[in-house]
């Protein structure tokens, strides 16, 4: 267990961030899914739309650290190529 009062203060302050943290990759999971969802169903108007908005919540969940550079990059890649094969 933590002695000192700034140990003490960054577990309290760890587990505030995990519970922020963890919504915002929650957030990015539901944007994807969308995509996965419209791209599964041969919906290419909606996979579309679904990947517009699912890119600027990858890169801000890189810029706050919650995922990395290439992860992100990596996933819209795939979804990427997934939408050209659709059409």
């Amino acid at each position: 267990m933590a002695n000192t009062p700034q140990a003490k203060k960054r577990i309290r302050r760890n587990e505030r961030r995990a519970v922020v943290n963890g919504n915002r990759i929650g957030r990015i999971r539901t944007f994807v899914k969308k995509v996965e969802s419209a791209l599964d169903a041969g919906d290419k108007e909606a996979a579309t739309a679904a990947l517009a908005s699912a890119q600027p919540e990858m890169a801000r969940g890189v810029a706050k650290g919650v995922l990395h550079k290439n992860t992100a990059s990596r996933k819209f890649s795939r979804l990427t190529k997934r939408l050209a094969a659709l059409g």
